[in-house]
């Protein structure tokens, strides 16, 4: 995620001028009114909260002890350090920016502790890497910060990547299965082989810190996060954290402990993040005390067990408490009762929503037990407010010494003191590291071991591979589809195959066997076969997303597309036997389409290593079963696209399939009809959607004015300062063809509520357009959040040529910036346009684009 730069129009300090009831122009008058309550003293907020904060039971959680033995020789040398630290020094060891927002120049000025690689952030600022440039920045990182600054010390800088499922942003990297197909598995061991493998692929590049495991227990299966969750029963993430963390690290104790072919750990989301009200991300877990402990902190004791060095705080929050801020979990519970002595980390500017703080100013975290903030591109104006909050005294001496001491204390147990650059460590510039065969066969054997058979009517599983075999559906031959969000890109959008070498996708796999046997195989993702197979095998599938654009509001897959489920029934219709393969970060409501088929295979998201799927839904040369179907549920599969909970922070009181559920070929896998009568809802604002077809969805409305005068958009009536007519985008009138007849006129798109879109705003989101311009061009693009509150950007002429469709998209930062609060939208969208514009217009959303873009840069 790269860091965006002001536009034309209001700084954040800055209130426009009001023309309308949530529209302004670009004058700007002084202080802004959507910056919040200026003047307001951030450390007396933390002290006037600390009460609230520290109300937790230390009883509750369980008594730890560090497992790691005191070393005098290290703690004599932090407090060595300490001695000769300038408060500089000290404070530049808080903070962790972004490669995408800092030269390693920068990283020297500022004395900065580490830096990290977002999941769009590459060396350079390529969409694509290579591991050797990866390699040469860590190399730049290390010698920048090998120089002694101004108070003669010099502290090696940590290198932290989310290597969540493999190095996964690297090209030709091993992507091993998501979370939630190793928990399918139940296989401890080879998930920590699986962490070793990766921790050996990261050290090839350069890194040594990798954010990961997730630790969270996913109970709403809406939330976009699911699939980085082993399972929904905390016992069974517990039965993986000590695995991860070991095959991350090294074991404690052993000659290979952080040694220079293991990376640190970083156990996450501290704590309940998987437990928040409607599976929202980022949002507020509302649980008394023993469940946040019993169910969502399972995973922890073990892993501190381990010795995991780093814990990440989680964005949420535990009965409205932002955990950012939250002294009773960071410190005493993590601390002081459960012995934790590592350091911890924020997450992406999470310290910003922390109440009375910004991404520039938050002595409240530090307090509360923060020891690192994340704050990638806003790490300059955190660093000097940091700095004259330490030199005044507003942040306790004790306090500031005490995180340095943390993050000092795990650069040297990792050695990095006495490490050489990374190109000369012991896997630096191992690039056949990556992808190696070993790791590939060790993703394969994942991908195996992780699939659930939910349906085999008539036993039709596994399939001969001598027969004409038809692959369809629109995943079969789609590598990011079958690896999902963190792949590449931080969505795991935007890729093409070639930027997947050695990797094989799901067709691929199964034409290698069928050809090998002597069988034929077709690859149609219509259906539309030339010629007709024994057996059609159907993949389908979620699209990639990560964290808060994968949330959902009803559990139905793709609600008002239908065009998976008129496949599998084509084919059916046909007389072929379907075998539905479904790639998804989590179980969906799918009731039709498993009616529909023969067999249903949860696949979950397997990877680079779609080979996997052929190797056990085939036979072998000699007609036996070459791998049985082992994958049971980690997470319970709905009956409903609306779930029914058991009772605050439960699970699903009425699920079609519990968790442990799978079949076996041996097992009769036959089913009876299943309900197919609820009702679907096609997703609205709340999954990020905002006008479909051209209509808004319930909450939203097309307005029309200027000043302080706005009626509703009507027909095409010259009178009316914007007219619409009905055109024809993907079908017949799908959309709005939108006709400017005053100069003066603002078309927008207005709420009945405001929205808060601070953590799109901060994750980079972008408001995508779907569009055509037919004549002419809009002036500006703006986005409204009440009155004396607005921002405007100028549509560059350039930007899209006209007469075809094109998807628009424009970072939500650059409306930050032109002086919207994104904390309160009241109108989504505003275009101003010349008389005699005209533009037709079928949707309007959030997400991340790929193609146009209005740039703030």
């Amino acid at each position: 995620m790269s860091k965006s730069e002001s536009v034309t129009g209001c700084g954040r300090g800055a209130r426009p001028r009001v023309i309308g009831p949530v529209l302004a122009a670009t004058l700007c008058l002084g202080a802004s009114a959507c910056a919040g309550t200026p003047g307001a003293d951030p450390v007396a907020a933390s002290a006037a909260q600390a009460g609230s904060q520290a109300q937790i039971d230390p009883q509750s959680w369980p008594a730890l002890a560090s497992p790691m033995p005191v070393d005098d020789a290290i703690e004599t040398r932090i407090a060595g350090l300490l001695r000769s630290m300038s408060v500089a020094d000290k404070v530049g060891q808080l903070v962790q920016a972004d490669i995408g927002s800092i030269t390693p120049e920068q990283a020297a000025q500022y004395r900065l502790g580490s830096v990290l690689a977002g999941g769009n952030s590459a060396p350079d600022g390529k969409a694509y890497a290579t591991a050797e440039e990866w390699l040469a920045l860590a190399d730049a990182y290390h010698a920048a910060l090998a120089v002694p600054g101004e108070s003669g010390v010099a502290i090696p800088l940590l290198f932290g990547i989310d290597a969540v499922h493999g190095h996964n942003n690297v090209i030709g990297a091993t992507l091993f299965p998501h979370n939630i197909g190793l928990g399918a598995g139940r296989n401890p061991d080879l998930v920590g082989r699986i962490a070793e493998a990766t921790a050996r692929e990261i050290r090839a590049t350069g890194m040594e810190w990798t954010f990961a495991p997730t630790l969270a227990v996913p109970r709403d299966l809406r939330w976009g996060r699911t699939y980085e969750g082993y399972g929904q029963d905390p016992a069974l993430v517990a039965s993986f954290a000590a695995a991860v963390v070991e095959g991350l690290q090294g074991a404690l104790g052993a000659e290979d402990f952080l040694a220079g072919h293991r990376v640190l750990a970083g156990a996450k989301h501290f704590l309940g993040d998987g437990g928040t009200v409607d599976g929202k991300d980022q949002g507020d877990a509302r649980l008394d005390e023993r469940t946040l402990v019993a169910v969502h902190g399972a995973g922890y004791p073990p892993a501190l067990a381990a010795g995991v060095q780093t814990v990440m705080a989680s964005f949420s929050s535990w009965n409205g408490e932002k955990i950012h801020g939250h002294h009773g979990l960071l410190t005493t519970a993590l601390r002081e009762r459960m012995g934790f002595d590592g350091f911890v980390v924020g997450d992406w500017n999470g310290h910003g929503q922390v109440p009375g703080c910004s991404n520039v100013d938050c002595p409240q975290s530090l307090i509360a037990g923060l020891d690192m903030y994340m704050a990638p591109d806003s790490w300059q104006g955190l660093f000097e407010n940091l700095l004259a909050q330490a030199k005044s005294g507003a942040i306790p001496p004790a306090r500031l010494d005490e995180a340095v001491a943390r993050i000092l204390r795990v650069k040297l147990r990792l050695g990095l003191f006495e490490a050489p650059a990374p190109s000369q460590r012991p896997l630096g510039g191992r690039f056949d590291l990556i992808g190696h065969a070993d790791h590939r066969a060790l993703a394969r054997q994942a991908v195996r071991e992780s699939l659930v058979m939910l349906k085999n009517a008539g036993g039709l599983l596994p399939l001969s591979p001598g027969q004409r075999i038809l692959v369809a559906g629109d995943g079969a031959d789609d590598i990011a589809r079958q690896s999902g969000g963190w792949t590449l890109t931080w969505q795991g959008t935007g890729t093409r195959r070639a930027d997947f070498p050695g990797a094989t996708s799901i067709w691929e796999g199964i034409r290698a066997d069928v050809e090998a046997a002597g069988g034929r195989a077709e690859l149609a993702p219509d259906g539309r076969h030339a010629e007709r197979p024994d057996v059609a095998i159907v993949v389908i599938g979620e699209e990639p997303y990560a964290e808060f654009q994968g949330d959902l509001a009803t559990l139905a897959y793709r609600p008002g597309d239908d065009r998976d489920l008129a496949l599998i029934r084509r084919l059916r219709a046909e007389g072929i036997p379907v075998v539905t393969v479904f790639l998804s970060g989590r179980p969906l409501w799918l009731n039709r389409e498993i009616n529909a088929s023969d067999a249903f295979v949860a696949a979950w998201l397997p990877g680079s290593e779609g080979a996997g799927i052929a190797d056990v839904l085939l036979r072998g040369a000699d007609g036996g079963i070459r791998h049985p179907l082992r994958g049971r549920l980690s997470f319970a599969w709905p009956r409903t696209p609306t779930p029914v909970f058991d009772g605050p922070g439960g699970l699903d009181a009425d699920p079609l399939f519990p968790i442990g559920h799978g079949l076996g070929f041996d097992d009769d896998g036959d089913l009876p009809i299943l309900d197919e009568s609820s009702e679907l809802v096609a997703p609205g604002a709340e999954a990020g959607i905002f006008v479909v077809r051209g209509a808004p969805v319930p909450g939203w409305r097309w307005q029309v004015g200027g000043g302080e005068s706005w009626t509703a958009l009507g027909t095409d009536d010259a009178s009316a300062g914007v007219g619409a007519q009905r055109t024809d985008h993907a079908a017949q009138e799908d959309a709005l063809r939108l006709t400017w007849h005053d100069a003066g006129a603002v078309l927008a798109l207005q709420g009945d509520q405001p929205v808060d879109l601070r953590r799109e705003t901060n994750g980079d989101v972008d408001l995508l357009l779907t569009l055509r311009l037919d004549r002419a061009r809009p002036a500006r693009v703006g986005l409204g959040c009440g009155e004396a509150c607005a921002g405007w950007l100028d549509w560059p002429a350039a930007v899209l040529p006209g007469g075809a469709w094109h998807q628009v998209a424009i970072s939500l930062k650059c409306f930050e910036s032109a002086g919207v609060d994104p904390g309160r939208i009241e109108t989504m969208l505003a275009l101003d346009a010349p008389a005699s514009t005209v533009l037709s217009l079928s949707r309007v959303e959030l997400g991340t684009g790929s193609g146009a873009r209005i740039d703030c840069r």
